[in-house]
């Protein structure tokens, strides 16, 4: 894909900070971190988004997340992470190649994940509707 900020970065085209590489994916810090870390895994083919990937490139990104997670987190300090595919503009994906974010967490860091709700919807006519279109 000619412009895709990705797939210049796989390519050599553009600048990162690379911390992994192999023959299908790519880990390079996130130039907008949400704390020191913060690292991107895609895949080298590219694919839009997290529901258009293969089984197995999201296997092996989740593999390779396993991997230099452990080596991320000792080398900014912490000792938690958030992992996470942001999936549309709705969810905050501003780049259009999958991408798996490694987010480390340091305690009081001011970044807070999810608020859940007090409101309590019809949880089983939901988990119905959800297993009809499974």
């Amino acid at each position: 894909m000619n412009d895709c900020i990705f797939c210049k970065i796989i390519a050599g085209q553009m600048p990162a900070h690379k911390i992994y590489e192999d023959d299908l994916a790519f880990a390079f810090l996130d130039i907008r971190p949400i704390n020191p870390g913060h690292t991107l895994v895609i895949p080298k083919a590219h694919q839009e988004n997290f529901l258009k990937s293969s089984e197995a490139d999201m296997c092996h990104l989740i593999k390779v997340a396993q991997k230099i997670a452990p080596g991320i987190l000792k080398a900014v300090g912490a000792e938690s992470f958030n992992l996470g595919f942001n999936v549309g503009r709705g969810a905050g994906q501003v780049i259009f190649h999958t991408h798996l974010h490694i987010m480390p967490r340091f305690p009081a860091d001011g970044h807070e994940i999810w608020q859940g709700s007090d409101e309590h919807p019809d949880f089983q006519a939901i988990a119905d509707q959800i297993k009809q279109r499974l």
